[in-house]
């Protein structure tokens, strides 16, 4: 099985390196580019055209990772972006998401919960730190045309396992926290969640609450 290549973007050198040792080190997961620069963020992205880029918000003056992501985002589509930031504020969090980012994770990520969420994102997930997914359900829930919407077509379809799964996506969990909250392994709850975005006729995670709240 091959490796998960990752492009990572972070204009501070002593973290660069860390997360960079942290991907090679890791069993599932290669660093295909560092870069520090957007200049250098281009140049490895659409050079190497990783599956994952891991993607800090502040890079220089003129030009922040949101921007970068907009761009490289139209010139590969396939591509899987996730937000790597300090920055929690829900205007960073919904214009991130907004231009294409399917994935938020704050620095402050265990590495394994950070290889976890790059090996869910490649696979089709949406990971994001507990406080990033809750901020982002308080907006669905915010919105009073949001409601919740279980007696659905699509969520009658699901098992009474994958609505239990679903809820605890829809609460900011990784595949890790749901498999022990569930007694399960994170490969079975890999696979129901995958089985919940066939049924829900959605692709990540943030359409899959979306659509579980009814949006």
């Amino acid at each position: 099985m091959s490796k998960i290549g990752v492009v990572l973007v972070e204009d501070q050198a002593d973290m660069r390196s860390v997360v960079k040792d942290i991907i090679n080190l890791s069993a599932d997961c290669i660093c295909l580019g560092a870069a520090g620069t957007p200049a250098e963020a281009r140049e490895f992205t659409l050079t190497m055209k990783p599956e994952v880029v891991l993607m800090d918000v502040h890079l220089n003056a003129s030009e922040n990772g949101i921007d970068l992501i907009r761009e490289l985002k139209q010139k590969l589509p396939e591509t899987q972006f996730m937000i790597f930031s300090v920055f929690e504020d829900e205007d960073t969090i919904f214009d991130a998401l907004q231009v294409g980012a399917t994935g938020y994770l704050i620095k402050q990520t265990d590495p394994p919960d950070m290889l976890e969420a790059i090996k869910d994102l490649s696979q089709g997930g949406a990971p994001m730190s507990g406080t990033i997914a809750r901020k982002v359900i308080a907006n669905f829930q915010a919105q009073p045309d949001r409601k919740i919407s279980s007696k659905s077509a699509d969520m009658h379809t699901l098992t009474i396992r994958e609505r239990e799964i679903l809820e605890q996506l829809a609460r900011g969990l990784i595949y890790k926290e749901i498999a022990a909250n569930v007694n399960l392994s994170p490969e079975t709850v890999r696979k129901h969640v995958y089985n919940i975005y066939l049924k829900l006729h959605v692709s990540n995670r943030v359409e899959a609450v979306n659509r579980f709240y009814g949006r």
